[in-house]
Formats: structure tokens, sequence, C-alpha cells
């Protein structure tokens, strides 16, 4: 199952320790020693893989490395190597403390999320004219630390959604490289898909049922990353018995978990076209033209109507 919700504490790395050395050199005098290490930082990246979030499945607290202590003969500690921990496009990363904010909006996107420790002076750096054999060093600074809310909310071109079992899995292996599970029973999608056209992100979300916004079905886990998509592809099937009413069913889940969907522009497709007769297609199409003026039919089967939703994609894309 995707998850797409997760608490995690991460630290960075503490800064290394500055040494009190001298110089053993022969005939070479004054304070030799090195300066600690600069801690690891901790940023994040965005990608495009959505299971990025099963790496905290099992690891919540996550540790960047520490600086190494100085040393004598002018030795700086090495400092330590930045951990980069990779997150879905659309997470946004919230500090439970403090309550800040930010998301991760775009594939290779780096945000800092602590700051590594700053490495201590080692007393080569503490001499002067005054002090020419100082003993004094520092210790490396503490790094950053923070408790953090990871939220998924996926960012997507356009959504597929409509009742179980309609076609959008099919759809979207069709149109993309995705190699999505389907099969003639509900909830075969059991996670949010993502595939690529061109440059258009298509999100094939999990089959809403009524009562979906109340917690029923498969709906409400997923219904949050549908407000992120810029376009509903509204799939009803052609061989329901009322699309009407199948169409009003998720119009009104949407509505319920947050009206603002109801206003994203939206596609009617009329799937598994193939299962009726031209003159009961006909019919449908009329009254599906009464809930939208964007309404086409779609078979996987078909190979003219897929040229019409790839035609469909090509002007989306270009719009862009």
């Amino acid at each position: 199952m995707l998850l797409d919700d997760v608490k995690i504490e991460i630290s960075a790395g503490n800064g290394g320790k500055g040494c009190a050395g001298f110089n053993k050199n022969l005939m070479s005098l004054g304070p030799a020693g090195g300066s600690g290490g600069k801690g690891a930082s901790i940023y994040f990246e965005g990608v495009s893989d959505l299971n990025a979030f099963n790496q905290f499945r099992f690891k919540k607290q996550l540790f960047a490395e520490d600086g190494r202590d100085g040393k004598g003969q002018f030795c700086d500690g090495p400092d330590g190597k930045d951990l980069i921990i990779k997150l879905p496009v659309g997470t946004v990363i919230t500090n439970t403390e403090t309550k800040e904010a930010v998301e991760i909006t775009k594939v290779g996107e780096q945000v800092l999320a602590v700051k590594g420790g700053k490495g201590g002076r080692g007393n080569f750096l503490f001499r002067s004219a005054k002090n020419t054999t100082p003993k004094e060093f520092e210790f490396g600074k503490k790094g950053g630390h923070a408790n953090l809310h990871l939220q998924l909310k996926m960012i997507a071109d356009i959504g597929f959604v409509g009742l179980p079992n309609l076609g959008k899995s099919s759809l979207l292996n069709e149109l993309t490289n995705a190699s999505v599970k389907v099969a003639n029973y509900q909830f075969t999608t059991l996670e949010p898909n993502l595939g690529v056209y061109y440059s258009l992100i298509l999100a094939d979300i999990p089959g809403l049922i009524e009562g979906a916004s109340e917690g029923k079905g498969l709906g409400i886990k997923f219904l949050k990353h549908i407000e992120r998509t810029k376009i509903l592809f509204h799939f009803l099937a052609a061989d329901s018995e009322n699309i009407l009413t199948d169409y009003k069913t998720i119009r009104k889940e949407l509505e319920a978990y947050n009206p603002a969907l109801l206003e994203k522009p939206e596609y009617i497709l009329i799937s598994r076209s193939d299962t009726v007769d031209e003159s009961q297609l006909k019919k449908l199409l009329t009254k599906a033209k009464k809930l939208s003026k964007h309404v086409m039919p779609i078979s996987i089967h078909n190979w003219e109507q897929l040229q019409k939703v790839k035609e469909l994609l090509n002007d989306l894309d270009a719009q862009k």
C-alpha cells in the first residue's frame, strides 16, 4: 500500500573538535592544531517515484555524519558527507514544532532540511603576535535537529476519476509506459499510479464510491491527491445502468471533500464503449453532453477513439 503520510526525526552532523597541538618538525615552533570538519547537512530532493516514502516504513530516525576531529601538524578534520533524502514531488514538509512548511514541487529540486554543525577551530587559528603558543581550541557546534511531518499530495496534470473498474488503469497503460495491474473486479487499483505522456503527468486515482468522503472504500485516502491535479478525466461506463447517477455520485463526493474540486476543468470519457451498440452509444453521448461540453467515447480496443484521446492530450500538452 502506498505510504504517503509519515513523521520522521532528522539530525544533522555535529562539527568536529579542533586540536591543540604544536609543530613536531625539527627547528619549527608554534601551534599546529588543525580545525574540526563541518558536520553533514541533510537535504531533501524531489523525485518522480511515488514509492520513495517506503524508505521510512521501518526507519523514522535519520542521522547525518559528524565532522571528524582536527589533528596535529595542521591536519584539519574531513567534513561529514551531506545526506540527501529523496522525496516524491508533491511532498509537503512541516516542522511539527515551528509549524513552518515547505513543498517539493519539481524533480531535482533540493531543500535544506537541517544544517550541519560548524567545526571547532584548532589552536593554529588562535595564534597572534601576543600569544605565540596558544593552547585554546574549540569544540564543534551541534548540528540541526527537527521533527518533521511529511505528507504526499501528488501533483499531476490530469487525474483519472470515476467509480471502480471503469478502465482507467487500462487507458493509463495504453497511453504511457505505466504497467498497472488490471482485472475485472472492483478496487484492482489499490494506490495511485502515474504515467507520463510527453510532458503531461497522468494520474490514475483509485476508484471512488458513494461515501468515499466519509471514509468508505479507498476514496478518503486518495481524495487529497485529486486536489493537486489540474484537469479531471471523469470516466463513466457505457454499460452502466444510469451514467447520470454515476456522475452525480462522484461529483457529490468531490464536493463533500473540497468544493474547489468542482471548479477544475473536466472531460467526460464514456469508457467501455465497445460493450454497447452504436445507437446506444449515441444516446449516452447525448446525455453526457448535458453534463459537459467535453465528452468522448473511449475503448482501448478502438484505435480511432484512442487516437482522439491522444489528440486531446496533445492539445493539452501544447497549452502547458
